[in-house]
């Protein structure tokens, strides 16, 4: 898989697909995933326009991530990895902490993102101090804690593809990538940050999403000025996977209009 070097020093792993005049589309991961988990999307999305995943710094194809590597340094390292694949801006797709990426990103530099898409996220979790503590504690032996945790992430019954796409790709994940992504997910507080958003913005949330429920996504979407709020019916925390014809038709209509106004 192709990788890219950013101007802060990390060699990150990302996959793309597609072309064209249009805006392009970045999707961003969550802490228990890799940029695999976007490929429906890659396919939907590449017909279009171009669309890229990446992996964060420590994931997948990316290099290892020094200790102390912050969800800020995540979005540094996006931001660039854009500018050196010709992306000046584009339309970034979060999922749980892509979603917290994303915040950041357009903190630290809004003009880059066309607008968000803030999937199954938060702005600050009540409970993610005893979440972090309990994925930290259980990271030795990531294969146990996806099997153990895979039936809360996913709605019920979960498609058996699913099910083990999700458990064979944390598994895969780097017990200290783990812990870090961990950190930056987690213990986010970025309720002013969210608040200070001047850009189109969708948050979805799976319907029956046990892990981010729907009431944070909620309240994520009266923080940020303008932006709307859409279920994903019959979805859990993984929406795009558990449901990829609802979520990218969600998708693609707030993209499409956003694009209409530019």
């Amino acid at each position: 898989m192709p990788r890219v070097i950013t101007n802060n020093g990390y060699d990150i792993g990302f996959e793309e697909s597609g072309g064209g005049g249009a805006a392009p589309i970045v999707f961003l991961h969550g802490v228990g995933s890799d940029k695999s988990v976007w490929r429906p999307q890659l396919g939907f999305f590449g017909q279009s326009r171009r669309a890229l995943a990446f992996d964060y710094p420590g994931y997948g194809d990316s290099d290892p991530a020094p200790e102390g590597t912050t969800r800020d340094d995540y979005a540094s390292a996006i931001i660039s990895g854009m500018h050196e694949l010709g992306i000046d801006r584009a339309h970034v797709c979060g999922l749980s902490l892509g979603g917290v990426v994303a915040i950041a990103m357009a903190h630290a530099d809004e003009s880059r993102c066309a607008s968000l898409i803030l999937a199954d996220s938060f702005a600050a979790h009540p409970d993610g101090q005893a979440i972090y503590d309990r994925g930290v504690a259980a990271s030795s032996d990531l294969r146990a804690m996806a099997e153990s945790r895979v039936d809360i992430l996913l709605a019920q019954p979960a498609d058996p593809v699913v099910r083990s796409d999700v458990v064979e790709t944390m598994a895969r994940i780097d017990p200290a990538a783990y812990r870090i992504g961990a950190e930056a997910v987690w213990l986010a507080d970025q309720r002013e940050r969210a608040h200070d958003i001047r850009l189109p913005t969708l948050v979805l949330c799976g319907a029956e999403d046990r892990i981010t429920p729907p009431s944070l996504s909620r309240e994520l979407t009266q923080l940020i000025p303008g932006a709307r709020y859409e279920p994903v019916e019959g979805a859990g925390h993984i929406g795009n996977l558990e449901k990829p014809d609802e979520f990218n038709t969600l998708v693609n209509a707030f993209i499409r209009g956003v694009d209409s106004r530019a």
